[in-house]
């Protein structure tokens, strides 16, 4: 797992509802980051461009401004990855929220432990500059040689293999869709069909040694998952 040094990373959370504010506080304090609250969108929107927190954890529906606006708002003038906190399942409203900035997604209730994830996900990815040791696991990841060691032995990687197994790794623990990936590693201007992204996750099951597909889990009707434990 990458190093990061938590006293360094801001968290503001944005909610109207008292017991959500506290419960998530009270964890991320465990967890080592600096936590700051706010319960409108004005005070969220202040707050933002005072602290320039690395991850802003917001509630869609609020006072004065919803969270769609304290998104807009706050991306237009600080870096920071937002994720959004909705009781709402629709499609369309996701889409809306992707749209002006927002980062990642989470359906209320949701679970403390995949939020840490999510926001280690966020950290690692808009954040490189915050790692101390880019190591993960078994692998260590050399961004400026362009190179991935796994347990001291260099990968033979080709240029698309190397991006799609970083950022698997940097997302490991997470349930990653085809589509999700294919954006992400091919771009969104992508013609070709989804079915490369099967052709290159068995490309990197040979190449790591993953025959029993234990590392790269495959997620049946979602997609892969990194699964990283002492052995890997």
């Amino acid at each position: 797992m990458n190093l990061i040094n938590k006293e360094l990373i801001h968290i503001l959370i944005v909610d109207d509802e008292e017991s959500i504010i506290e419960f998530i506080k009270m964890g991320l304090e465990a967890e080592g980051y600096v936590v700051h609250t706010a319960s409108n969108g004005n005070d969220a929107v202040y707050l933002a461009k005072k602290i320039k927190p690395q991850i802003v954890i917001l509630d869609v529906m609020l006072p004065g401004m919803n969270g769609y606006e304290v998104c807009f708002e706050i991306k237009k003038t600080i870096k920071t990855s937002i994720i959004m906190l909705t009781a709402k399942h629709d499609i369309d409203a996701r889409v809306h929220g992707l749209n002006i900035g927002t980062d990642d997604y989470m359906s209320k209730p949701f679970s403390f432990k995949e939020l840490v994830a999510r926001i280690n996900a966020r950290l690692r990815n808009s954040f490189p500059e915050l790692d101390e040791v880019k190591t993960i696991g078994s692998f260590v990841i050399n961004d400026g040689a362009h190179e991935i060691t796994m347990k001291d032995k260099l990968l033979a990687l080709s240029p698309t293999e190397y991006n799609l197994l970083k950022y698997l790794l940097f997302n490991n623990g997470l349930a990653l869709s085809k589509r999700t990936i294919l954006e992400k590693v091919w771009g969104f201007d992508f013609n070709g069909e989804e079915n490369i992204v099967e052709v290159y996750i068995r490309y990197l099951r040979d190449k790591i040694g993953d025959t029993d597909h234990c590392i790269i889990c495959t997620i049946r009707g979602v997609g892969y998952k990194v699964v990283l434990n002492e052995k890997n």
